[in-house]
């Protein structure tokens, strides 16, 4: 007598017909048992102990937040909020002409290892320029005091307690503008081509039109115009050809990405802000311009109108595009405005010694005596105090990617 199987049973069992024996499952190792006889290698070093217990990698979330007066938000999350407490949190906002991959692309250098591991990045889209986004109707993009204001609900939804904002360009003046409207939220500002006065950069840009696109050009103080002037200012000595080419990239690139309606309604924005009272804001400051930038000297002159003993100046020279042309430098300069601030004690880049760290920068600051080369110890790193490590001349030194 025999019995019958069906085909998906043949495969685990094979019961006997009269004249055959049983043949029972294979018996495959249990996981606990397999990984009983391969553990994971033991980390050896303090270095190694280090590194096992932060690498795990970096959540990213995104965000739909609704605010009164702006709308959705789409916010990006670099890092697990839960773990606040143990990290630096920065808010960041991107300049015109770009969303908030030009942060997450930054923070993923190299150079910025070291301090991505240790912290959380809060990116925000300004209205309109998440990635294909629908044009916004006409007269509904806020200014970028309401944009700055309305931020304080972003840290409300994800129950953050404080940030330190980094900024670039536009997106430096709305987190200003944050900031002065919610100074208890925020622990410092590390602000990328900022400008102030909006009188001053028209004037700055009407007069650089003209030498860049020859004297009969017509300045239409377009937002076309305004938006190429502004991230390729600082080619203007460079040959006509290179110029058209780089921005035809650009201008092509921007398009398949973000709504070009939505960037112009950014640039007239920003042409029409009010003035920037960052006098009045009372927590530390650290200011970063490059020196080819469209607008260093801008830079300077707010600079030159804020209390030396809390704001300080960076100036990189041969450098428009800080993040681009200085990853390095700019890494090193969050860093220990961190540091002055009581954020990232701990933390080192490794493979750049702090001597060499800003070749080509100056630090204005109010303390000629102090040099950021001198030795620190270990108290003074945890010192919460910025001020220490402001220059104000140059100190040559290499950069790194």
């Amino acid at each position: 007598m025999g019995f019958t199987t069906t085909a998906a049973q043949a495969d685990s069992v094979r019961l006997p017909t009269a004249d055959a024996h049983l043949r029972l499952p294979r018996q495959r190792p249990s996981r606990r048992r397999a990984m009983a006889s391969h553990p994971p290698p033991v980390p050896k070093t303090m270095e190694e102990r280090r590194r096992s217990s932060i690498s795990v990698p970096q959540e990213k979330r995104k965000h739909y937040i609704s605010t009164e007066r702006c709308g959705d938000l789409t916010v990006h999350v670099q890092g697990d909020l839960l773990q606040q407490d143990k990290r630096c949190v920065f808010l960041t906002v991107h300049d015109l002409g770009c969303n908030h991959s030009t942060w997450d692309d930054y923070v993923n250098r190299p150079c910025m290892t070291e301090i991505k591991e240790r912290s959380i990045f809060i990116h925000v889209d300004v209205p309109g320029h998440e990635e294909n986004a629908g044009r916004r109707a006409d007269g509904s993009f806020p200014s970028l005091q309401v944009l700055g204001e309305e931020l304080v609900t972003v840290l409300e939804f994800l129950h953050v307690r404080y940030v330190i904002c980094l900024g670039e360009g536009a997106g430096a003046n709305v987190l200003a503008r944050f900031a002065l409207a919610h100074p208890s939220r925020t622990l410092g500002l590390i602000l990328i081509n900022l400008t102030g006065s909006s009188t001053s950069v028209i004037e700055v840009f009407k007069s650089k039109f003209i030498n860049w696109k020859g004297k009969d050009a017509v300045v239409r103080q377009s937002a076309e115009d305004y938006l190429l002037f502004h991230k390729f200012g600082h080619m203007v000595n460079e040959s006509s050809e290179e110029k058209e080419r780089i921005m035809a990239e650009f201008t092509n690139r921007l398009g398949d990405t973000i709504n070009m309606d939505n960037v112009k309604m950014y640039v007239n924005a920003f042409l029409n802000r009010t003035d920037l009272p960052l006098k009045q804001y009372v927590g530390d400051i650290l200011l970063i311009a490059g020196m080819k930038g469209s607008y260093a000297s801008v830079t300077e002159k707010l600079h030159k109108d804020l209390d030396k003993k809390t704001a300080t100046l960076l100036k990189i020279e041969k450098a428009g595009d800080v993040l681009s042309d200085a990853p390095a430098k700019v890494a090193h300069a969050i860093l220990l405005f961190c540091k002055g601030v009581g954020q990232l004690t701990s933390v080192t880049l490794p493979g750049v010694d702090r001597q060499r760290a800003f070749s080509g920068c100056v630090f204005d600051s109010s303390d000629p005596k102090r040099r950021f080369g001198r030795g620190l110890s270990m108290e003074e790193y945890d010192k919460p105090n910025i001020r220490r490590f402001s220059l104000t001349t140059s100190a040559s030194v290499d950069s790194g990617k």
